[in-house]
């Protein structure tokens, strides 16, 4: 109904008011598989930042941290420093690719199955199926006057709900620091006011999401069904209504002209069990999420009709032909395994290994030199020019180590650390160390002749004899 007056029959009405969605329960594999995915999904999120991982005296003890006081990431063995940003750069690629690869093949099965809004979308509809009742129940419920039966019902529902959207946010803030020690803190009201501020927005975005809008976020809000269309083809497999079987369809089976009807007895068990509440035999829609639970209600009924299964079903628009000649469609794994498909799972595949080499063979300890360039070099009271760098090392390492620094060439320079009188000094466990090191010419030498001269710095790992360099350039007189 149009916001407008309900006598109002302009055709150009930009906005139709909500009809509300009530999904039916139904039961088959489609369903099954929703209700694993969703179990396996909150539970990760759920459980995974009170997953303990020692990593040492030193390090924090929580299996997956994003820790931005530190500016480090931890995911069990792996640990992300701030210069290591490609990871996460590479893993949003996987991420994109694998969107286009699924959607390639399968259309929106990410919609249907993984994205957050289906999975808190059915935690929600379960809950208020268990309180208010199936489809018919609620239906009846929404349009009854308010009485104290509806407002027991309704506040019990929004009860459970407000529960799960603060857990929801809970568990998001217990990723960026250790879980049971805010955990403690959120409840003695010790934590930061951003961890509170942020379980506020979150749960007031889970609830009003997942809980009102639904189908809504899905249909208005999220631009993948506007992008969709470019990632699929006539050989993508994706939710349809087999129309040549199932028209014309009708109720009366035992009536005269029976024989003439199709398959589709025309019960609305596929619209009543969709979660955006789309007719599927209209042809494939914007809306649709491609979920599948109109395939289980239909199967069932099929069934109890003595019908072959299959009237909605998973196909690809370049079987239709074959279909309506009589013949078999091409297996699913052809429509599957072609060139667009491949090459999408080549280009995944070659990130994800490029992204395993980088993390086996980068090195446990860096740098990352900034000359000083005020002033660009000193003249010393013996002629010799030197110039100061800034010289942030990384020890990546679970323990303390000793570092010494060095250059090439290093037969015209010598190297000074200040506050290492010795040459090396000392880096704790998995933490940087800014050092002000000073590269010394003497006056006759080249480099404290010339303009520049190319210079490396060179770390090295004492214990370990592993090293790590950084190039930059030596400013002489006639540098100014």
């Amino acid at each position: 109904m149009s916001p407008l007056s309900s006598t109002d029959q302009s055709p150009d009405r930009l906005y139709t008011a909500r009809e509300p969605v009530f999904p039916r329960r139904v039961s088959g594999p489609f369903r099954t598989l929703k209700w694993w995915i969703l179990a396996v999904c909150l539970g990760i999120y759920y459980l995974l930042p009170w997953i303990r991982w020692d990593r040492g005296p030193n390090l924090p003890d929580q299996a997956v941290l994003l820790d931005l006081a530190n500016r480090r990431f931890f995911f069990f063995w792996i640990e992300i420093w701030p210069h290591e940003f490609y990871f996460v750069a590479g893993l949003l690629i996987m991420a994109g690719l694998g969107l286009f690869l699924f959607t390639s093949a399968l259309g929106r099965v990410w919609c249907g199955y993984l994205c957050p809004q289906t999975v808190w979308t059915d935690l929600f509809v379960l809950t208020e199926r268990w309180i208010e009742g199936d489809r018919n129940k609620r239906v009846k419920l929404w349009n009854a006057k308010w009485d104290f039966h509806k407002t027991r019902l309704r506040v019990t529902k929004w009860a459970l709900w407000v529960l799960i959207s603060v857990a929801t946010g809970g568990a998001w803030v217990f990723y960026f620091a250790d879980a049971p020690t805010l955990l403690g803190n959120l409840f003695t009201l010790q934590a930061a006011p951003v961890a509170y501020a942020t379980i506020l927005v979150l749960t007031l975005t889970t609830l009003i999401l997942g809980g009102f809008m639904r189908e809504q976020v899905c249909i208005y809000m999220c631009p993948w069904p506007r992008i969709q269309a470019a990632m699929m083809d006539e050989d993508t497999l994706t939710i349809g209504y087999r129309e040549w079987r199932g028209e014309p369809r009708g109720k009366h089976r035992k009536s005269e002209g029976a024989e003439l009807l199709g398959d589709c007895i025309d019960c609305y068990a596929c619209v009543n069990v969709c979660p955006v509440g789309i007719d599927i035999r209209d042809g494939q829609q914007l809306a649709c999420i491609t979920c599948g639970l109109c395939i289980d209600a239909c199967d069932e009924v099929m069934e109890k009709t003595g019908k072959p299964r299959g009237l909605i079903d998973y196909m690809a628009l370049s079987d239709e032909a074959r279909e309506r000649a009589g013949a078999e469609p091409k297996p699913a794994w052809k429509h599957i395994l072609r060139v667009r498909t491949l090459l999408y799972t080549a280009l995944w595949s070659a990130v994800g290994v490029g992204l395993i080499v980088a993390l086996f063979v980068r090195s446990e300890i860096d740098l990352t030199v900034s000359p000083v360039r005020n002033p660009i070099y000193v003249t010393l009271s013996d002629g010799s020019i030197r110039n100061a760098y800034e010289v942030r090392v990384r020890n990546m390492q679970g323990e303390a180590r000793d570092f010494a620094i060095s250059v090439t060439p290093g037969d015209v320079f010598q190297v000074e650390v200040e506050g290492a009188e010795t040459g090396t000094f000392t880096v704790p466990a998995d933490e940087t160390d800014l050092k002000r090191v000073y590269v010394i010419a003497s006056p006759d030498s080249a480099p404290a002749q010339s303009q520049s001269t190319p210079l490396r710095i060179w770390l090295k790992d004492i214990a370990a004899e592993e090293r790590a360099y950084s190039d930059t350039v030596f400013n002489g007189r006639v540098a100014r």
